[in-house]
């Protein structure tokens, strides 16, 4: 079986052959900043109860956390958008485990501040057989603690590798979330929450698969 932190550190390394030093700096002082914020203290926590939420799917047909949590378990993974590898990455990584996913009654989401149509784009081009929601405004990411606005030096730099947030999210806001995972148990306990002001590291889904309920 693949290490998806495998995988997202290869990225990274191709990245740092690519890019110039100073272009990586920037990234790497975002991430810092981030970080000593102490946004990762603040995220809801496992053994809180997870908010009730609706989203429109890909059709734009609401989509509601209570039916969702009726069915069995809910595995949420808040990713940035489709121009960010390492969410595809780790959203591709679900889509290898899907099955057991669904072998162990659980089901899993995927949430962005995208547009309807940019979560349509990705479900598309990668083969994605769950559901993903979009959370205009990164609304319901709030609600789990995810939420962080791009300081302007940084806005610079990713329209400098062409990553148009404002177009994709279709607001002005800058607003995204912490990459997260979250198991949400069917009584809304948080079984599980990870999330990471470094958006190169993310949780390997078996761990999340660990924390079902036997």
């Amino acid at each position: 079986m693949l290490i998806l932190q495998d995988q997202l550190d290869q990225i990274t390394t191709n990245t740092r052959e690519l890019v110039q030093p100073e272009r990586l700096e920037t990234s790497d002082r975002a991430i810092a900043e981030l970080f000593a914020t102490g946004i990762e203290d603040q995220i809801l926590p496992v053994g809180a109860k997870a908010p009730e939420f609706s989203l429109p799917d890909i059709s734009g047909r609401l989509v509601r956390s209570s039916d969702l949590l009726s069915l069995g378990p809910l595995i949420v993974n808040f990713f940035r958008g489709r121009w960010c590898a390492y969410c595809i990455t780790e959203l591709e990584a679900w889509r290898e485990m899907y099955a057991t996913v669904r072998e162990r009654s659980a089901l899993v989401i995927g949430v962005a501040p995208q547009l309807v149509r940019q979560n349509d784009f990705t479900a598309g081009q990668h083969s994605l057989p769950f559901p993903l929601l979009s959370d205009k405004g990164c609304s319901v990411a709030e609600q789990f603690g995810l939420v962080y606005t791009v300081p302007e030096y940084y806005r610079q730099y990713m329209r400098s590798v062409l990553v148009n947030v404002p177009f994709v999210n279709g607001d002005e806001s800058w607003r995204l979330p912490l990459p997260a995972t979250y198991l949400i148990a069917q009584d809304s306990t948080v079984l599980f929450a990870e999330a990471h002001a470094d958006f190169r590291v993310r949780p390997e889904p078996g761990e999340v698969l660990a924390a079902l309920p036997r």
